[in-house]
């Protein structure tokens, strides 16, 4: 089985409602896929959002990457040859690693389909479901509190709480939340790097004296902070999550080594696909520290990706892969069943999707 093209195309799906966080505001998700042909004419299919607030991917930017920099360092590769696959594609380039995670994908993908499993037993077989979170947008304290009885009422039990833009308010956000959704249903703050390492202190000080039991709290100060990171590690009881913070092995070492964060979110955009992921996977398993895996905002395709490594590794016991269940509309088939807040693997091949809508291939 030898890669004998890979093109890129365009997707477009609306949102059920606008997404916001401290960082961006978004209304349909609108990313790039990637799909590798074989000689035999199997396929693989991945996809890359254009996330430039984090990653600094645009679409321009992926296009191009996997156009003149990946393509030709891959063409001709056997797909059972995995590790040189991801060897060359790691070394093609710097960075980039939203185009590089597409492309990584798919190759997992086609392996998967070339040995006939789902990819998720391949990865280590650890679990065949669980239970993802749902997001909910910031806005004001009515909103979020209407969205998340929204979410209750869709069957999800975890809710992810965005705030971050306005530290005065983040507190009322999250207390008012939890009157209306109840002691039972989980929740998970995240504040998307929009406190100081003070304000963080003193917002998850309160919460916790308030009792408003507040599961873990997900990158409280900037990405590059890593001494605030550690700060507020150290002076609350709160798990804190890094996820902005690490991109790479490297990254997570350096959180865990130091006590910078207890918890590590894995996103394939940021590792550049499931090559990385699963070195981030092996160094928290050294450190006794559990992970998340998380998305973008992506559709079914790349979180089917995502859902295979949650249900491939013992040490990811919590999942963010919301992506689907924000999307409007879902044109895929075959993969992992998204059945809200349920995700079950199925014994489809390789990751799975089918049904990509790209008419047009470049």
């Amino acid at each position: 089985m030898v890669i004998r093209e890979i093109q890129t195309g365009l997707i477009s799906l609306p949102l059920r409602h606008p997404f916001k966080t401290a960082l961006r505001t978004v209304t349909a998700v609108n990313d790039v896929v990637v799909r590798v042909i074989t000689d035999d004419g199997q396929e693989g299919y991945g996809e890359a959002p254009p996330t430039a607030v984090i990653t600094g991917d645009t679409i321009g930017s992926i296009t191009c990457a996997v156009r003149d920099f990946i393509r030709p360092a891959l063409l001709g590769m056997e797909i059972e040859n995995l590790d040189g696959i991801m060897t060359r594609l790691s070394a093609c380039m710097v960075k980039n690693t939203a185009a590089k995670a597409a492309v990584d994908m798919a190759i997992y993908d086609l392996y998967g389909k070339r040995w006939g499993a789902p990819l998720y037993q391949l990865l280590g077989g650890a679990r065949c479901q669980f239970k993802t979170d749902l997001t909910i947008s910031v806005n004001s304290a009515d909103e979020m509190v209407s969205d998340s009885l929204e979410a209750v009422s869709r069957g999800y039990d975890i809710l992810k709480i965005k705030v971050g833009k306005d530290a005065a308010a983040d507190l009322a956000r999250i207390a008012a939340i939890r009157e209306a959704v109840g002691p039972k249903t989980v929740l998970r703050v995240d504040a998307n790097q929009g406190w100081t390492p003070k304000q963080a202190v003193s917002i998850i000080s309160t919460l916790e004296d308030r009792g408003l039991n507040i599961e873990l709290v997900e990158q409280p100060v900037r990405a590059h902070d890593l001494d605030g990171m550690r700060y507020v590690t150290q002076r609350v009881r709160t798990p804190i999550l890094a996820d902005e913070s690490v991109f790479s092995a490297g990254d997570a070492l350096d959180l865990l080594s130091t006590g910078g964060a207890d918890l590590i979110n894995i996103k394939l955009m940021k590792t550049g696909g499931l090559w990385q992921a699963l070195k981030i996977c092996d160094i928290a398993e050294l450190y006794g520290a559990h992970c998340m895996v998380g998305c973008m905002l992506e559709s079914r395709l790349s979180v089917a990706a995502a859902a295979h490594l949650a249900a491939g590794r013992g040490v990811v016991t919590l999942a963010d892969l919301d992506g689907p269940s924000l999307c409007a509309q879902d044109p895929y088939r075959g993969g992992p069943a998204f059945q809200e807040s349920i995700i079950a693997m199925t014994d489809d091949p390789g990751i799975g999707v089918t049904g990509v809508p790209c008419t047009v291939w470049q």
